[in-house]
């Protein structure tokens, strides 16, 4: 398992919500490009960035800051926030975005996202899927920015796409996004017993190393944090493990995030 470091935007800046709720919000120090400057020199092989502006929206307001940090080659970029069309994703891959992330319409017109699926490849597309998990109970998926309840489990949603068109999911529980909480690790249990072929992205409440490597153990492809991260809660070697290109200490790191 891989750690996919999370840098939210919003009028060029970083910042991160509180289970998406945009009158939480805090703002971080460095700018955008510092932060992947310091993550590259942890080790860090990608790195998932969401365009909140885009996702709010629909305004590209952040694009001249994606392709900023398109341009450094290391880390690949994984970009989603408001992506609703074929000639959105087509701009990102040309902006140099390695893999870009479908949300609300992965859900909403499915058939659309398959075409989509089909022509780009699966391995530049990430379906992204917002839950609400109540213990006991199937995660259900909500869309735009987690304002609205589509009524689907996580698992009729997935259902809606054909065997082997979909290779990236990224799965967000809502109720632990940025809360520190720790990750729902029953989720992603669940998902992988259901769908062992997809490349499952685990995000929300990560802490600490520990729950990194809770979720390694479980098998997930990645683990996509950012507070924690952007706080400094793990050290530079207890990360380590966990970053693709890591082999030396990476001093440039803690500057990069003071």
């Amino acid at each position: 398992m891989q750690l996919i470091p999370a840098i939210d935007l919003r009028a060029g800046r970083c910042v991160r919500l509180l289970q998406g709720d945009f009158t939480a919000e805090t703002r971080y120090a460095p700018d955008p490009e510092q932060l992947a400057r310091g993550y590259r020199a942890l080790g860090a092989g990608w790195l998932h960035v969401v365009d909140l502006d885009g996702a709010r929206d629909g305004a590209r307001a952040n694009a001249p800051v994606i392709a900023a940090l398109a341009a450094l080659g290391t880390p690949q970029l994984q970009v989603g926030g408001g992506v609703r069309c074929p000639q959105a994703i087509r701009e990102l891959l040309d902006a140099g975005v390695a893999r870009v992330v479908i949300g609300s319409a992965a859900l909403e017109c499915p058939e659309e996202v398959a075409a989509w699926l089909a022509h780009f490849g699966a391995q530049r597309l990430c379906l992204a899927f917002d839950v609400r998990a109540q213990s006991g109970a199937e995660p259900r998926v909500h869309t735009h920015g987690w304002t609205q309840a589509s009524g689907l489990s996580l698992w009729e949603a997935l259902g809606r796409y054909r065997g082997g068109s979909i290779r990236h999911v990224l799965c967000t529980d809502i109720g632990r996004d940025g809360a520190l909480t720790g990750p729902n690790l029953d989720l992603y249990r669940t998902a992988l017993a259901r769908f062992p072929d997809l490349a499952w992205q685990a995000s929300g409440g990560v802490r600490d190393a520990a729950d990194l490597a809770e979720l390694a153990l479980i098998g997930v492809a990645a683990a996509v944090s950012g507070r924690a991260l952007l706080e400094q809660r793990i050290s530079d070697e207890e990360l380590r493990p966990f970053l693709p290109a890591a082999s030396s200490p990476a001093s440039t790191y803690a500057t990069a995030r003071s």
